[in-house]
């Protein structure tokens, strides 16, 4: 996973910004005053970490890649940044009031430890989670085009019983889920962000930026995909395809657990 992000991580804050309301939601459900002490596992280059310090937390970001975390060293020197593995957290027990983890648990190898981890350096608080389930994803539109890449990444993708059943074995008591709809104005631009603009898609730099496409999909996929879904937009074709994927499910989901 190191080196997937190392290489990601090259070119990744091109496309790739913290969306104001999914940060604002993150902070909503930490449920904290301000000046909290928080931890960002999986931070990445710091996007949202950066984004929960705006609204007044005092943060720690985390993340296997160096890479990575090179990026975000240079977005502020007021956060801890740390290059760290999720299975052995380099902080002491009972550190934070709170967790988060935006777009990354499908990465780790499994969850019971990273998840044991999280609970061990909260002394009290949430554990904040924003991902994707295997439900949501099959309900993509980009299946029509990327169909292999899709259904890897889908499988790869923990559902929210298991997401949910862990954060309870190791402690946690979930608090609930809420469902994430993409919107038009989306600024992050991560792997449905592209739902109402598929022309998004073709761009290589926006592709480069989700891991799905940077490592998953093969060349070939790529190159046939997006021929199809050019000739698509070009005969609005697309907006059939769009209205064939609508979906209740939502297209994205926080979990929020607490531990008491």
């Amino acid at each position: 996973m190191a080196s997937l992000y190392d290489n990601i991580g090259l070119a990744y804050d091109t496309t790739r910004k913290a969306d104001p309301e999914i940060a604002r939601r993150l902070r909503n459900h930490l449920q904290v005053p301000d000046g909290s002490k928080i931890l960002d596992i999986a931070c990445g280059t710091g996007n949202y970490t950066v984004a929960l310090e705006s609204s007044g937390l005092h943060m720690t970001g985390s993340d296997v890649s160096k890479e990575m975390i090179s990026k975000a060293k240079g977005k502020s020197k007021s956060i801890d940044w740390e290059v760290a593995n999720v299975n052995q957290l380099p902080y002491e027990s009972n550190t934070y009031k709170g967790a988060t983890c935006t777009l990354a648990i499908h990465h780790f190898d499994e969850l019971l430890v990273p998840f044991q981890e999280v609970y061990r350096v909260i002394e009290k608080g949430r554990f904040v989670i924003f991902t994707s389930s295997p439900e949501q994803m099959n309900n993509y539109w980009l299946k029509e085009y990327f169909p292999k890449a899709i259904e890897i990444s889908a499988n790869q993708m923990p559902n929210v019983a298991e997401v949910s059943d862990t954060l309870q074995t190791v402690g946690f008591n979930i608090v609930g889920h809420e469902t994430f709809l993409i919107q038009p104005n989306l600024k992050d631009f991560f792997l449905y962000s592209g739902k109402y603009d598929p022309k998004m898609y073709l761009d290589e730099k926006v592709r480069s930026g989700i891991s799905t496409f940077a490592n998953i999909a093969s060349k070939e996929e790529i190159e046939e995909g997006c021929n199809k879904l050019k000739l698509d937009i070009e005969s609005k074709k697309i907006e059939d395809v769009l209205n064939k994927y609508s979906s209740h499910l939502g297209d994205y989901v926080y979990v929020i657990a607490e531990k008491k």
